[in-house]
């Protein structure tokens, strides 16, 4: 009976602990927040401008997730600069987006019906993608911002964020192909950039995969 009483025991308190995660990621705004960690380390401020939410809201939100240990801090100056905990949890991420589509209905329509207002978008897989840039090609463009391309990006993308997009393309030839990506599927960067591609000539696809992406293909490659 003690036993038993010590297994039941044991296993409330190790539920419970993995609930105080679950507890942690039931707030939309901080799976933001997470995603956005998940493209490189950024500050308070950032966070708050990709966000629209206010600086003091993130950082309610941001000791939320530092309290679970899924995030961590350090100063820069006097920034106050936020990354994720491990590697691990961006990982843990992508799952929880993969399950989420694959489960719930509303989350493929919602991105479809998005997607479907952004006009005619070509997209290419990611092998077609790295098979073109060999070949010389194609010119793959990460749409993020510049601190995110800094911290990971696929090798051999050039780095062009959106506000440098017109300026970029007034530099190529018009019978070039590109290919542009940004943080993943549900990213809308790269969409917004085929879009202005296509209306200044240009034929262009969306690559759906961001960089986690490319490095699970690497993996499986090997």
């Amino acid at each position: 009976m003690n036993h038993e009483l010590s297994v039941r025991a044991f296993k409330d308190d190790l539920y419970r602990q993995f609930a105080r995660i679950g507890k942690c990621l039931s707030s939309d705004k901080r799976l933001e927040l997470m995603n956005l960690l998940s493209q490189g380390p950024k500050s308070v401020e950032k966070l708050a401008h990709a966000t629209g939410m206010s600086i003091a809201n993130v950082s309610r939100h941001l000791q939320v997730l530092l309290d679970a240990n899924l995030v961590k801090f350090s100063k820069k100056g006097t920034f106050v600069i936020y990354t994720l905990a491990t590697p691990d949890i961006e990982g843990f991420l992508t799952s929880l987006w993969r399950i989420s589509e694959l489960q719930l209905a509303d989350v493929t329509r919602i991105k479809n019906e998005f997607m479907s207002q952004r006009g005619d978008t070509q997209t290419l897989s990611l092998s077609e993608v790295l098979s073109k840039m060999e070949e010389g090609s194609i010119i793959l463009l990460d749409v993020r911002p510049a601190d995110e391309f800094e911290a990971a990006h696929i090798p051999g993308a050039v780095s062009v964020p959106m506000e440098e997009l017109h300026h970029y393309l007034r530099t190529l030839p018009k019978d070039v192909q590109i290919a542009a990506y940004c943080r993943g599927p549900y990213c809308v960067f790269a969409t917004d950039a085929v879009n202005v591609m296509q209306l200044e000539g240009f034929t262009a696809f969306r690559l759906e995969e961001g960089v986690f992406e490319w490095r699970e293909y690497q993996a499986q490659s090997l």
